[in-house]
């Protein structure tokens, strides 16, 4: 059974908690708990966060806005990766790779990299608790990959082979979760994943490579692998961080002059044909057979319509004609029909 079987009711809608996390801004615990509450209304039921959003906040935050609906009636992803210990630190000082700067508003709790089958283990156990549940649908193993490991990547990767990867295989098959795989924001790891063949991971959140702008790497191999294995992403951050959705940030930092000048092209297009540049973006990724769903980020309780409203919005054909005529989309991209 595949990612996409697992998810519950059709809409390809998923909600991603790393703002309840405080990712950019200190964000109240009120407005966090209505924003789940608005991800419900608008018929979301795939839930995601991970230890790593704010030391753990953001699962306590999911925790409970979830607590009040039927746990039947939702599906529930977290990460393992990174264990969060009852001591402090500096939460500006951690060592976060290309994402430095990320949850600096969370909590002080220190965070451990660690990949072993203990810490697997330990990771899935307070999950659960921070999380209120009794179960997880899908856990993925989070951010083994260049963008936080640089050079030392293949031996995190190595680690999780020999630690994650076995443990939660044996979860799944004692029916202790559904489902697993990597949530990265890097197409290598899950194509070295997909080579292996001693595992049989169920599917994968991959963020930031399958976007409007930056695609032509996962169609080049990745997409190809998840087709003859059978396997499908979800794909977080279809809005690269906020410059498709009105921001200034292209992954997590400032936007490039060369970034911004080809969003203006596509804004330029979008308003042509008279659609939002969001929902350029949401249809573009759901286009491909590979997906299963969506997570665009709201941080505010508004943004869950607006998600909606975009993913409802009516493209004429000749937008994504242009789009291609212009080279702002590969030319092998899978479009919308």
């Amino acid at each position: 059974m595949s990612i996409k079987d697992k998810l519950i009711g059709t809409n390809p809608l998923g909600f991603g908690a790393a703002p309840l996390g405080n990712m950019f801004r200190n964000i109240p615990e009120d407005e966090a708990i209505a924003t789940v509450d608005a991800a419900w209304e608008q018929g979301i039921r795939y839930f995601d966060t991970a230890p790593f959003y704010g030391a753990g906040l953001s699962e306590i935050r999911m925790g409970k806005a979830l607590a009040k609906r039927k746990r039947s009636d939702y599906v529930l992803s977290t990460k393992v990766g990174r264990v969060i210990l009852d001591e402090v630190e500096d939460a500006k000082a951690r060592d976060l790779g290309e994402k430095g700067g990320l949850f600096e508003h969370g909590l002080p709790n220190k965070i451990v990299n660690d990949y072993t089958a203990s810490a697997t283990q330990r990771s899935i156990e307070d999950s659960l608790k921070r999380l209120g549940t009794d179960h997880l649908d899908i856990v993925y193993v989070h951010d083994v990959a260049q963008d936080f490991y640089g050079d030392e990547w293949l031996t995190k990767f190595e680690e999780a082979r020999t630690g994650a990867f076995r443990v939660l295989s044996q979860l799944r098959e004692q029916g202790v979760i559904k489902a697993w795989g990597l949530g990265v924001n890097r197409v290598e790891p899950i194509e070295l994943l997909l080579d292996l063949q001693e595992f049989k991971p169920d599917g994968f959140l991959l963020a930031g490579r399958y976007t409007l702008l930056d695609h032509e790497r996962a169609l080049q191999r990745l997409m190809p692998m998840l087709a003859a294995s059978n396997t499908e992403l979800v794909v977080g951050g279809p809005y690269s961080s906020g410059i498709l959705a009105g921001g200034a940030t292209f992954e997590y930092q400032k936007a490039s002059p060369a970034i911004i000048a080809k969003v203006e092209r596509i804004k330029a297009l979008a308003a042509k044909h008279g659609i939002s540049v969001k929902a350029a973006a949401l249809r573009f990724v759901l286009a491909n057979p590979a997906v299963a769903a969506v997570i665009p980020g709201a941080s505010r309780p508004e943004r869950l319509a607006e998600d909606r409203a975009a993913l409802a919005e009516q493209i004429p054909a000749q937008f994504w004609r242009d789009m291609r005529e212009q080279g702002l989309v590969a030319a092998n991209a899978i479009l919308p029909a």
